[in-house]
């Protein structure tokens, strides 16, 4: 189960929304530079699953890149505010450059129990909330889960619990990502409720020779 502190758990609370669902910013937020642990990173890696598979470990906000012969490449990511993480095996479904937005309705319906009205559909660019990029997680043999890895007009929230259970990313990043992943990659979502199985995976820093000299 994920342990949140007191004062991620004060901050995901004390947050408003605006008539699109978005987080409003707080006074500074804008400016606020994204912490250097988030920022993209080639990373040893030792795991068991295979290269082109994503992990996202929510519980130190990570998302990463297998690369094989334990390599990875590591970005920093927002995820799923308190009572919206989740976790499982997923695929990706198809993937989408400057998508729309289509709010669930269960979101629809708890803003508007809020006061904000929701747009049925928001067109892509640069003011959407999916950012620039999006990989759409599809159940491995089914359908649309309805949650995405995605880009953020936001990038002030990387390293936050504030969605509403997307995978979110600088755009920068998901750009990067979205290059080496096709359609129907394997994603381990590794969160509250351990429905992702037994994952083997560890983390062992910036690999050095890869930082310096890429590769």
């Amino acid at each position: 189960m994920t342990t949140f502190t007191a004062a991620q758990t004060a901050t995901a609370q004390s947050l408003q929304t605006n008539a699109r669902g978005e987080v409003i910013l707080p006074r500074g937020a804008e400016n606020k530079p994204v912490a250097d642990k988030y920022k993209r990173r080639a990373v040893r890696l030792v795991t068991s699953e295979k290269p082109g598979t994503i992990l996202v470990d929510t519980h130190n906000r990570y998302l990463y890149f297998v690369e094989g012969g334990n390599k990875a490449t590591r970005y920093g990511i927002g995820v799923g505010r308190e009572g919206f993480g989740w976790s499982g095996v997923t695929r990706v479904g198809r993937k989408a450059e400057w998508p729309a937005w289509i709010p669930p309705q269960e979101m629809i319906a708890r803003e508007r129990k809020r006061g904000h009205i929701l747009p049925a559909r928001m067109e892509g660019g640069p003011d959407n909330p999916l950012g620039s990029r999006a990989l759409y997680l599809y159940r491995p043999n089914g359908g649309d889960t309805g949650f995405r890895i995605h880009g953020t007009n936001q990038p002030w929230s990387i390293g936050q619990n504030l969605s509403s259970g997307c995978i979110r990313m600088m755009n920068k990043d998901v750009e990067h990502l979205y290059k080496r992943v096709p359609e129907g990659s394997k994603v381990v979502v590794i969160g509250p409720g351990n429905r992702q199985g037994q994952v083997s995976f560890e983390d062992r820093g910036t690999d050095l020779l890869r930082t310096l000299f890429g590769g």
